[in-house]
């Protein structure tokens, strides 16, 4: 019996083999289609050496090659490693050696910075280039993707494999350099990747024969706008596959909302997901502009990665009216940990495997008031890669049980479920009480003027730092710090409030809509 993605997916393939598996504006493939693919690159792959254990890099923009790559390194026992495609060279050095990267496939686009880092990482020993059509140069001696491909058979002979092969996701956070959270395929699955209960009625499967007979009759059409190097994006996209849906994505490296939208009504998407207000904000703008878009569709809005503003939630409740939101709160080291469903809901509902402990790994009482850390059980990751002391920090046991604390701050309230405070390595001490961005930064997002806005805080003399709100506002919009104190101050106690206010033109954040703290930072301190 074996939990392995591949074995998983090939379960599905063989199920529903002409059934769409994934549109893109390039290439629609059906599962057989795209079974075929990974088996030739995963052929191509062992050829030039890559095997068991082995980690291969995926330096991508949405495509079917990125879903081929990930399938082909679980075909062969090999490990797909997410890098972010906006790294420069520093941070791409970094994680190509803490990834012990031997492999490399890379849109064309970004080759040059593959020759450049290269030299530092000498693991690296085979890069495959995708065509991009951007007429960049390099990566030098790489071999080219769909020729690779062709001359590669498209058998299915592989052995050995298990759940308990292995998966990385690499994460950078909000702050910090970047770190590979090592996860069974076994653990993964029912973690992150629906368990094979894709209808959320039957509960998760108890072996993997059952998968089949799981696969929805009517598939759901599923539209992703994250990139894949995100991992809440393609825990989704494999959470849709196990249950033979069709994964529709947008052009590669592009979010535009007009062609989300135009996706929706041209696919019929049922699901939309997306990360945060950074994506749903201007989703909704477009709505707002053009009220003719067909969203008749459209049943579940979803955000993962980063939770939706209340204010945000307000705007699709009144503009989707018959959707269902859906917050997903979790971690690369949780995996999906807790669920908010509705617009008017504050507080994420649990399972049992979640709870939030206190310093002394005891369970938080609810309606306590204590704050704790969010913890998980049950299918947690084995370790960070190649760091022992945060992997002791992180991965903790307590009678008998192991738990994994990703670094959020939560309360419970007194009907169990749970409130979540902000992550505690962006918590502002000021004067001597705690203030958690993700809370101010939810409130002041429902000012009008507001586009989007970071807070962090910044060192005072006086009250060791001071909470500073870093705002892009609209362009019809004028806005100052009282005014921005004034909307806050009936939700929020007066040491959460603003006190310092820096203007600028965009709030910057990564390819994924997660925010970067270090950027707002430099902004509000000057430096």
């Amino acid at each position: 019996m074996s939990f392995n993605l591949s074995a998983l997916f090939e379960r599905v393939a063989g199920t529903v083999p002409e059934r769409v598996a994934v549109h893109t504006p390039s290439r629609r493939l059906t599962y057989a289609e795209l079974d075929e693919r990974a088996n030739r690159l995963a052929h191509h792959l062992r050829d030039a050496g890559v095997g068991p254990g082995d980690h291969m890099g995926l330096q991508l923009l949405n495509g079917t090659e990125y879903l081929e790559g990930m399938l082909a390194a679980f075909k062969l026992r090999a490990v797909p490693v997410n890098v972010n495609y906006r790294y420069v060279a520093a941070e791409l050095t970094h994680l190509y050696d803490d990834a012990d990267l031997v492999a490399l496939v890379v849109h064309r686009q970004f080759g040059d910075l593959v020759d450049e880092v290269r030299p530092a990482v000498t693991s690296l020993r085979h890069v495959v280039v995708v065509e991009d059509g951007s007429g960049a140069g390099g990566p030098a001696g790489a071999v080219d993707y769909e020729a690779a491909l062709a001359a590669a058979p498209a058998t299915a002979d592989w052995e050995g494999r298990s759940g308990d092969d292995l998966y990385i996701a690499y994460t950078g956070g909000t702050t910090g350099l970047p770190k590979g959270v090592v996860w069974r395929h076994e653990d993964i699955f029912f973690a992150a990747l629906g368990g094979g209960d894709p209808a959320l009625d039957k509960g998760a499967i108890t072996n993997p024969d059952q998968l089949p007979e799981r696969v929805l009759e009517l598939p759901m059409v599923q539209l992703y706008a994250p990139p894949l190097m995100h991992v809440s994006a393609h825990w989704g996209v494999f959470n849709g596959f196990y249950g033979g849906s069709t994964v529709v994505l947008g052009s590669p490296g592009v979010f535009d909302p007009a062609e989300i939208w135009g996706l929706v009504a041209e696919q019929r998407a049922s699901l939309v997901v997306v990360v945060g207000d950074a994506m749903a904000v201007p989703l909704l703008d477009h709505l707002d502009e053009h009220p003719e878009t067909d969203t008749s569709s459209l049943f579940v809005f979803s955000s993962g990665g980063a939770i939706l503003s209340p204010s945000t939630k307000a705007r699709i409740a009144e503009q989707l009216p018959n959707v269902i939101i859906l917050d997903v709160l979790g971690a690369s080291e949780t995996g999906t940990a807790a669920t908010r469903v509705g617009a008017d809901t504050k507080n994420f509902s649990i399972d049992e495997r979640t709870t939030v402990l206190d310093d002394d790994l005891r369970p938080v009482p609810p309606g306590s008031g204590v704050v704790g850390r969010l913890a998980r059980q049950g299918h947690v990751p084995l370790r960070y890669h190649k760091d022992e002391a945060k992997s002791a920090a992180t991965f903790v046991e307590r009678e008998g049980h192991r738990w994994v604390l990703p670094g959020d701050m939560a309360t419970v309230a007194e009907d169990g479920t749970i409130e979540l405070l902000g992550r505690g390595s962006g918590c502002i001490n000021t004067g001597g009480e705690k203030v958690f961005p993700e809370e101010v930064e939810a409130v002041l997002k429902g000012h009008p003027g507001v586009a989007d806005v970071l807070v962090v805080g910044v060192p005072d003399e006086r009250w060791g730092s001071v909470v500073t709100a870093v705002v892009a506002i609209r362009s019809d919009a004028e806005l100052d710090l009282p005014a921005l104190q004034n909307h806050a101050r009936s939700a929020l106690a007066g040491y959460k409030l603003p006190r310092r206010l820096c203007l600028v033109d965009e709030v910057q954040r990564g390819p994924n809509g997660k925010p970067d703290y270090r950027w707002a930072q430099a902004i509000a301190t000057g430096s």
